[in-house]
């Protein structure tokens, strides 16, 4: 026999020599990635987010808040237009700003609350912000995570958003999204920052009711924390008021309530409550928004709520306007050279931070003629 036959032979002897078997389905069902690849997102005309909004379609609502968060300019420019739109629409609900010191449970709060609150009828949105990181700028997103049964329910919307280093506390875009939410039919809007600090204030500025969440039995009841929060609380909720932790928490109560009357009374006349409650067994958490409602309720007869809206409008009048010249200004050509030509300056002490912050901003300026 011929080696070359020789070969072929052994060849088809070899125990490398597969069968062909049973064809094997795709691992993943094709028409699902059809219609996955079908489900591009839709763009819409102003008028068509606005309409969307409108009815509650939380799609276009979510889409709509994108818009508002993106940092692109085009979609800036299409994004104020879809909140100047939903302005006259807004303004029917109530503002609660949730603040506390890290690990105070605010997000296992508010879905306590929340809960209680859509019982009552109402419709809640969540607008809780994440700090971003400072390193990668990133940000976790999982407030719906920690709120899941709230997430379920029909009449409440989550949305987290990075801080994006937003001083304040809360992400920049924050009060606009507040007005769509107003205009997609939700009358209670919860702010849950991103904790105590001093930049913390900023959220203040845009609710009609500031509480602040404390913890009892971490050590001395009144360290740690700011006076001007304190101040400005209409509210404290001593949290975590349950099982072993009860007497803890009313030692705390008391601490907090005393020291309040120490500062000077607040400019609506209101006395700011001191409670405690539990958002394990849902102690306390009826008294919390009988305390919002109470407190809403008196300003609302006083005056005092139409103008600190006015006063707070102005004041984001103010904020955007130097937002939009710092952004404005690091966004001008060249100007990002130029920086580091000063900033090598700085550092290597031939000139100071004034003055060559004094020749930039002239110099954007002059250019800007």
């Amino acid at each position: 026999m011929p080696d070359k036959d020789k070969n072929k032979k052994r060849e088809y002897k070899s125990a490398l020599n597969v069968q062909d078997g049973i064809e094997q389905p795709e691992s993943i069902n094709p028409e699902i990635i059809k219609k996955f690849r079908s489900r591009k997102k839709t763009q819409y005309s102003v008028d068509e987010y606005v309409k969307g909004i409108l009815k509650g379609n939380r799609t276009i609502l979510g889409q709509a808040i994108t818009l508002v968060e993106s940092s692109l300019p085009e979609h800036n420019h299409f994004a104020t237009e879809i909140v100047e739109k939903c302005l006259p629409y807004a303004r029917k609900s109530i503002r609660i700003g949730v603040t506390g010191v890290p690990g105070v449970g605010k997000s296992t709060f508010i879905e306590a609350l929340g809960k209680y609150v859509t019982n009552q009828g109402r419709k809640i949105a969540v607008l809780a912000v994440d700090p971003s990181s400072e390193i990668t700028k990133g940000s976790i997103l999982g407030d719906k995570t920690r709120m899941e049964e709230l997430a379920n329910d029909p009449k409440a919307f989550i949305r987290p958003s990075p801080s994006a280093g937003s001083l304040g506390g809360v992400a920049k875009k924050t009060r606009h999204i507040i007005i769509l939410c107003e205009a997609a039919g939700f009358d209670t809007i919860f702010i849950e920052t991103v904790g105590v600090g001093q930049s913390e204030t900023a959220v203040h500025k845009m609710v009609d009711f500031f509480l602040l969440l404390m913890l009892a039995g971490a050590g001395d009841e009144l360290q740690g924390i700011k006076r001007g929060i304190m101040e400005m609380a209409d509210a404290i909720a001593i949290t975590k008021a349950d099982g072993d932790n009860i007497q803890k928490a009313e030692i705390a109560r008391v601490a907090y309530h005393n020291a309040l009357h120490l500062f000077p009374p607040p400019e609506c006349g209101w006395s700011p409550r001191v409670m405690t409650c539990s958002s394990l067994d849902l102690s306390g958490i009826d008294n919390v928004w009988g305390s919002i409602m109470d407190f809403v309720k008196y300003i609302k007869e006083t005056g005092f709520f139409r103008k600190q809206r006015m006063r707070q409008a102005k004041y984001w009048m103010y904020e955007s306007i130097n937002e939009e010249l710092r952004d404005h200004f690091y966004a001008r050509e060249g100007i990002q050279e130029k920086l580091k030509t000063f900033e090598k300056k700085v550092v290597e002490r031939k000139m100071n931070s004034f003055l060559a912050s004094r020749i930039l901003t002239e110099d954007y300026f002059k250019n800007s003629k």
